[in-house]
């Protein structure tokens, strides 16, 4: 060690206790102000000692070293040793001024062994040296709760050992130590720097202050002070949780929407195929199919006489059929004019349509529509069937509206025509269902409908489709613009995903202002608590599993209901479920007093990602309104167990760990609803309550500790009282006078 100089005192200090307690790190964060990550101090331990030849070979080492502390110049040299136990450490013991002994905050063992071994150790080498007790790694009581943290332990585990709350020191029991050994504390964090100078400053008063007991003489060292309190350190306030929605599927629905076929209501002819559809997906995407399905509106005086159409039909998707079992010298189709059976021939087989022959949507056909093609809805798609009107064959009404037919005068379109179709429901049966039959011109060809009908359901076209002036030919004259823009794209090249995605969105709005708003063509009625409601059976099929299991099971009563009744549902949350039905977006109206209703139908009816955007709805606005200084404890803690209920996890996280933060509030404003929590949930906030409990006490000593040294250092009134007093009875004031 170098001698000292003239007016400058040398310090040595020397580190001990357990290995992996921070001795090394926290002499190189002083003596090199070296910072450190999380992820290096969580690495895998190595022992290793800060030689003392340092302050020699680095000449910033030597210059961290040098200081002015109380009008002293000193220079701090720190001795670092290992932590085994059975090493000998008389040499660095040896012309020590002071001996920092270190534990590990996460990990009580290493307290232990400072008051057993190490205190023992010290006083046999350095029986009259100073000793400070340092608690290393103060950052580990609040970073057990961090993400980052948590992550990091379980990708490395078993290398790196998670702390876990038992395992930690509080400053009481430091304390307790320290106060039994008759010694100052301290406690350090090499992360966030806190008490770092702090130690190493009284540290180099505890020295002075032995030096100047021994030498008393000294003038310089007058004016040192002894080790000062520390005050406690508050853990930072932990971060709200994120809360995120669940990605959507929309457009997944919708492509079971198009391949599922249920209930569908408008047939289109291109010549000998035929294509199913659903009015309300084609008046949301074109605004002439929308003005051309509406004049079926004529037939509502017939629609009063006719069977209503069944929840338990699946309806027709083709025309014809390419092999039934009915016929088996060969493939049969109806010719519209002999109403007879004809074989096939090259102009009526739908082999002629071949990329198309092939989609369950459609087979080629010429026949009259009376003699039904069907299909079933089974998933192992069974073959077409034509089957014949007679009343045994169909479990329908032997009685069977008149047809209503209108000629149009339109590019696209011929005629329309509303009749009975018969078709094959989920069992296998033969039910009547009510179909709007438009028949198309030459200029639609039945492969330039099947694409235009894929991209109004799904927005894409299939990949080996080509002929795309045809399509956007069909596409003008139907009326869909954004097929005409997505064709534009795609043959300039400029297509890419986000094409298809901004006709969802486009989907999204019109299926809003048509079907939600308006309500065309809906076909299912739901009797709520105060009103009834409207939808489209097949996109509630469509994009909720529980509405699919009931509209298609046998064992449900709904499936053949023309009116679902929903108990202990208001219209208010029925139209916010529907609107996120039909646009995947958060409902409009959403709000903290108003979301348990919409948390609970959309739990009933296992919907992940309405509650997840109900979730990140109602906490922007409580967000929102606690960033402008507003107070949202009640409403936090009314949805609170609501939340749990209903799986809002995310929610009731949100509103556990914002009640946390906010523990001293609710104790003072709401003790009663505090007690009315869950055991659980009550334990739970007392655990996270911000700040802590172990702070709050340690704050309180500190506080006391120092009104008791400010009480010590003021000096007593030492004033003399005056004495009046006179000779016998007399007082001093008589004898005077």
């Amino acid at each position: 060690m170098d001698d000292e100089q003239p007016h400058q005192e040398l310090v040595k200090c020397v580190l001990v206790g357990d290995n992996a307690v921070g001795k090394t790190r926290l002499i190189c964060a002083r003596a090199c102000k070296q910072k450190v990550s999380l992820s290096q101090l969580l690495n895998t331990h190595v022992p290793t000692v800060w030689a003392i030849d340092q302050y020699r070979i680095y000449k910033d080492v030597l210059e961290n070293s040098w200081m002015v502390l109380d009008g002293v110049n000193v220079s701090l040299r720190l001795w670092d040793t290992f932590g085994d136990h059975h090493k000998d450490r008389r040499f660095a013991y040896g012309r020590s001024d002071v001996v920092l002994m270190c534990f590990d905050i996460g990990r009580v063992s290493s307290l232990e062994n400072c008051r057993e071994m190490w205190y023992q150790q010290i006083r046999k080498f350095c029986p009259n040296t100073p000793v400070i007790l340092v608690g290393c790694k103060n950052d580990v009581r609040f970073i057990l709760h961090d993400e980052q943290y948590i992550n990091y332990c379980k990708e490395r585990s078993p290398l790196v050992r998670q702390v876990r709350e038992r395992d930690l020191v509080f400053p009481e029991q430091g304390r307790a130590v320290a106060n039994e050994l008759g010694i100052p504390y301290y406690e350090t964090s090499v992360l966030t720097y806190y008490g770092l100078n702090e130690v190493f400053e009284n540290a180099i008063r505890a020295a002075l202050c032995a030096k100047r007991a021994q030498r008393f003489w000294m003038t310089n060292l007058k004016r040192v002070i002894r080790p000062t309190l520390q005050e406690p350190h508050c853990p930072p306030r932990p971060k709200l949780p994120d809360v995120l929605p669940i990605s959507s599927v929309y457009g997944v629905d919708r492509i079971k929407l198009f391949d599922g076929q249920h209930f569908t209501d408008v047939i289109f002819l291109c010549g000998n195929v035929g294509f199913s559809a659903h009015k309300f997906i084609l008046a949301a995407s074109s605004p002439t199919l929308q003005r051309l399905l509406s004049i079926e509106s004529f037939t509502s005086s017939t629609s009063d006489i006719a069977p209503t159409r069944s929840s338990s039909e699946t309806s027709l998707v083709s025309y014809c059929l390419s092999s039934s079992p009915m016929f088996t010298g060969g493939e049969y189709f109806y010719d519209e004019e002999t109403e007879c059976l004809i074989p096939p021939s090259e102009h009526n087989t739908p082999s002629k349509f071949s990329l198309l022959g092939n989609s369950p949507r459609f087979r080629g056909c010429g026949g009259r529509l009376s003699g039904t093609l069907h299909k079933s809805s089974s998933s192992f798609n069974l073959p077409y069937s034509c089957l014949s009107s007679s009343p045994q064959q169909s479990n329908s009404s032997s009685y069977r509206p008149p047809e209503t037919s209108r000629t149009l005068n339109h590019p696209a379109f011929t005629s329309l025509k509303v009749q009975q179709c018969e078709s094959l429901n989920a069992s296998g049966k033969v039910i009547t269902s009510l179909q709007t039959v438009l028949t198309c011109s030459k200029i639609i060809t039945p492969l330039s409908m099947s694409q235009a009908l894929r991209f109004i359901y799904t927005g894409t076209l299939e990949k080996a489709f080509d002929k795309l002036d045809e399509l956007k030919q069909a596409a003008e004259f139907l009326d869909i613009p954004d097929l005409y823009n997505f064709i534009y794209h795609t043959k300039a090249c400029h297509y890419s995903s986000e094409n298809g995605i901004q006709y969802l969105l486009c989907a999204q709005r019109g299926l809003e202002e048509i079907c939600f708003i308006q309500g065309l063509f809906a076909d299912i009625f739901f009797s709520l608590d105060d009103g009834t409601c409207s939808a489209h059976k097949p996109l509630l099929m469509a994009r909720c599993d529980m509405m699919h299991a009931m509209f298609s099971h046998e064992d449900f009563v709904e499936k053949s209901a023309r009116v679902i009744k929903f108990p202990g549902v208001s219209r208010f949350t029925f139209q916010e479920l529907l609107y996120y039905l039909y646009t995947d977006r958060t409902p409009p109206h959403v709000t903290a007093t108003n979301c348990l209703g919409i948390l609970e139908i959309g739990n009933r009816l296992c919907l992940p990602r309405l509650i997840s955007l109900i979730e990140t709805a109602v906490v922007e606005k409580l967000s929102s309104t606690v960033n402008k200084g507003g107070d949202v404890t009640e409403d936090a803690l009314k949805i609170l167990e609501h939340c749990q209920i209903h799986n809002a996890d995310q929610l009731s996280e949100w509103c556990l760990a914002y009640l946390a933060q906010n523990y001293n509030l609710i104790c003072r404003k709401y003790p009663k609803v505090l007690r009315s929590l869950h055991p659980e949930n009550q334990a739970t906030l007392n655990v996270r309550r911000w700040p802590p409990i172990w702070y709050l006490k340690d704050f309180d000593n500190y506080q006391r500790m120092l009104s008791e040294q400010e009480r010590d250092k003021s000096p007593k009134n030492l004033k003399r009282t005056r004495n009046n007093s006179g000779c016998l009875c007399f007082s001093g004031k008589t004898i005077k006078s």
